[in-house]
């Protein structure tokens, strides 16, 4: 049924995203042909293929080489030529797929005539894109300026969030987060961490890479988001600085369960943000911070559950924070000589909060309150990151050697002050998790520009462990899980290494590469644990192949195939066997005999671009194996509370089916419109296997299979007096999940800016989720009970920034 519809639809469309424009080089070296010296101050000459107009050109230097920068995508007829030798040509295609174009040896034939000499002229022409990557600037990003970045990836295309608040592309939340190209404390080394807490004020832009080439980690199927900070290249000092303040759950969706407490809202947030730059001669210094002072409902969960013999509940889990988080990020660029280069970097990353939350548990069957549990949450995460870079250029544009060594230690330490209430018990709780991460990665790539593409090389090395410290302080009958133990020690040993090679011709583009990668796993428990008897580790080899072949119809068209072979491994929380106690009666647990899942990826992409806009259209398959996400099942064993455990199991096989289609239209040169539409359906086949947390009972994934599709409207006016407004809508429809359905959510989103003194000063005022309806809402069907889960977390925010450059 969906084939039928996508097809239709993918011949039909034609429109884009709002993709970054590129730029390529063209190098070589030319030669006499017969005595083998260099020709300096030879003429380079570039002409449009198809026009024959003259479009740029180079003279050679002292050793008969050249380099021409910033040239258009394009076909191009190239003569070289000089005083006694005959005219040589080329023709160069460059469509996107490579940036650098090294031609290498170029030989001229003596000759008796001479030539003429040749102007030089420049001349900028249409540009194309990559159809694999798709890239955002923030600074256009005006609905949801001044907060996260979470909440400016919240418009991006093919981009949603589930209930935990991790982005999913395309319907999975295996999503590799990367920051400036490299896995970072910021993100958790590659998964999602702390995405809410990074304030986007100091992002340049944000990269979309659905089909991740060789080079990349193998991790992520569902691709990577690439986070790429602001860094100025102008000489002298330079910079910005903002400030951005917001008032956040500014209404209720739903009226809080009865508690003296209840959920915070109207809360207020102040993020102040700096960003220099300093350049001189061979010294650049850089310098990043920001600041998160703030009140904050992350979630705010309410849970429904009807069990087969009549009772029937809800309880509400408020998480009222308190926030401060600080991020310093600085270093020093060194340039050795024209051709080596350092940078030397730290990062100081510091959050503390305190959570609070009085849970009511009320039977709806006789509208009373039959158990009172409040806790309290204190929490501090730290990291401390060192980083060396070393960087080699060639004399060759575009061939170079990189090396980058970097560590990084990584503290959390949580504490949870348990209080609960019933008719059953009275009594107090207490737990502490201490964790410290060490983090040791070393790489090196090398890239050699070819006169049709280019061929990368690589090799990483990364070496992560992380020993966990569990400490109970019972109270009378604890509601802690007996015989859990006191540690816990997880680490994670990778050694991997790519090749990567890159052809391009005037009709077709090539680009094949594989990744082999050794991972050594172990996770040790306490010996007293009675869940989990034995240890676990495991060794294994994988090889990831990729492929994309792109035939080019036109100059206007492109069609592109690709394949890539994916692996998502759970890290240590998804391991951690200590519970969550946030809510006593919905736990949420790992499970250390975790298994990593396994992706093989299919997209066939088109691109049709026209002078005011742009259409990109794909059409993707994805057949994943030993999936990883949380069941739900129901706890029995205590006779006076019916639990209901979320843990984290292997779950089989699924395929995930589906189009996009992202299109941008210049209606006029004030007024932009852009749309993005995701349509898949997931398959989730039937599944059975065993839980072994508390006691040992098996499970069921009924095979399902449903249609799901998001759609995001963008539009953007330019009013006078440099006044920019800007409309946001988001719409999620209903999908499937395992045991269930997530029912369907929406958004609308405003944002307006002003500029001053010169465009150097920017004021805006953005407001997020007008009408309250981003909340989530799933439907869970399970052995004995069914369940209504709702999470009306902070999604309505009005915030109201500054932004000075200088």
């Amino acid at each position: 049924m969906l084939f039928k519809i996508v097809l239709p639809l993918f011949l039909f469309c034609s429109s884009l995203p709002l993709f970054a424009q590129e730029k390529i080089t063209i190098t070589g070296q030319l030669f006499d042909a017969e005595t083998q010296d260099t020709l300096p101050f030879a003429n380079v000459a570039v002409y449009d293929l198809e026009t024959d107009a003259l479009i740029t050109g180079a003279i050679t230097d002292d050793n008969g080489r050249f380099e021409i920068l910033e040239t258009s995508l394009g076909k191009y007829k190239l003569y070289f030529s000089f005083i006694g030798y005959a005219t040589a040509e080329q023709t160069l295609m460059a469509g996107g797929l490579n940036t650098i174009f090294d031609l290498g040896k170029i030989e001229l034939q003596p000759s008796a005539e001479a030539l003429m000499e040749v102007e030089v002229t420049g001349k900028q022409a249409t540009t194309n894109s990559d159809l694999n990557k798709k890239s955002f600037r923030l600074e256009d990003n005006i609905a949801q300026s001044g907060g996260s970045v979470l909440d400016a990836m919240k418009t991006l295309p093919g981009v949603t969030f589930n209930q935990d608040g991790k982005v999913v592309l395309r319907g999975s939340d295996k999503v590799v987060v990367l920051i400036d190209g490299k896995q970072s404390s910021l993100t958790g080394f590659g998964n999602q961490k702390g995405l809410g807490n990074i304030p986007a004020s100091n992002i340049e832009k944000i990269e979309i890479i659905n089909n991740p080439s060789a080079k990349y980690d193998a991790n992520g199927f569902a691709g990577i988001v690439n986070i790429i900070y602001k860094k100025e290249k102008q000489t002298g000092l330079n910079g910005d600085v903002g400030l951005s303040f917001g008032l956040g759950a500014l209404g209720k969706r739903k009226a809080d369960t009865p508690t003296d407490l209840g959920s915070f809202s109207v809360n207020p947030k102040l993020i102040p943000s700096i960003n220099l730059n300093y350049k001189k001669d061979k010294v650049n210094y850089f310098l990043q911070s920001e600041f998160i002072m703030q009140e904050a409902l992350p979630n705010n969960e309410f849970t429904t559950r009807n069990y087969d013999d009549g009772r029937n509940l809800i309880s509400q889990v408020p998480e009222n924070r308190k926030q401060f988080r600080s991020i310093i990020n600085a270093g020093i660029d060194y340039d050795l000589d024209e051709n080596i280069s350092f940078t030397f970097s730290g990062l100081y990353d510091r959050e503390k909060h305190i959570d609070t939350a009085q849970v009511a548990f009320i039977d709806l069957n006789t509208n009373s309150r039959n158990r009172f549990y409040n806790w309290r949450e204190e929490e501090v995460t730290r990291y401390i990151n060192v980083a060396v870079n070393y960087r080699h250029k060639f004399e060759q544009t575009g061939h170079m050697l990189s090396a980058n060594a970097q560590y990084t230690q990584g503290l959390e330490d949580e504490t949870y002050s348990l209080n609960d209430s019933s008719a059953v018990r009275v009594g107090r709780d207490k737990t502490n998790i201490l964790a410290i991460e060490n983090t040791t990665s070393l790489s090196i790539d090398y890239v050699r520009p070819l006169k049709s593409g280019r061929i990368e090389l690589g090799a990483k090395l990364r070496i992560r462990t992380l020993p966990v410290n569990y400490t109970i302080t019972p109270g009378n009958q604890s509601i802690i899980y007996p015989d859990l133990g006191t540690f816990s020690d997880w680490g994670e040993n990778l050694y991997a290494g790519y090749i990567n090679y890159l052809l391009e011709k005037e009709k077709y583009d090539v680009e094949a590469g594989l990744r082999a990668e050794q991972t050594k796993v172990f996770y040790d428990v306490d010996p007293v644990n009675a869940y989990y008897p034995t240890n676990d580790k495991y060794d294994y080899f994988e090889l990831f192949p990729s492929v994309r072949l792109t035939y080019k119809l036109n100059d206007n068209n492109k069609l592109s195939a690709f394949y890539h072979r994916r692996i998502d491994r759970p890290g240590e929380p998804e391991l951690r066997v200590f519970p969550k106690y946030d809510d006593p009666e919905l736990l949420k647990v790992g499970n250390p005999y975790l298994r990593p899942q396994f992706t093989d990826a299919f997209e066939l992409a088109h691109k049709y671009s026209w002078s005011s806009g742009s259409l990109f259209s794909a059409i993707y398959h994805r057949m994943i194996q030993d999936q990883y996400m949380r069941v739900f099942s129901i706890d029995d064993s205590n006779p006076n509370y019916d639990i209901v455990n979320k843990i984290y199991q292997n779950t089989g096989s699924a395929t995930n089916t589906g189009v996009e289609l992202l299109i941008s239209q210049d209606v006029t040169n004030d007024w932009k419109v852009s749309g993005t539409l995701n349509w898949y359906t997931n398959a989730i086949d039937a599944y059975q296997g065993n839980l072994l947390f508390p006691f040992e009972r098996s499970f069921d994934i009924q095979k399902s299979k449903a249609n799901a599709w998001d759609v995001k409207i963008n539009t953007e006016i330019t009013l006078p007096k440099d006044f920019t407004v800007q409309l946001t809508g988001v719409y999620y429809s209903d999908r499937n999940i395992p045991q269930g359905k997530e029912l369907a959510r929406s958004s609308i989103d405003l944002g307006i800016k002003k500029r001053l003194w010169n465009k150097k000063v920017d004021l805006t005022l953005s407001a997020s989720d007008i009408f309250n309806r981003f909340g989530i809402r799933q439907r869970v069907t399970s052995d004995g009970f069914t369940a209504l889960y709702e999470n009306y977390f902070e999604t309505q925010i009005i915030r109201a920034g500054l932004r000075y450059r200088f």
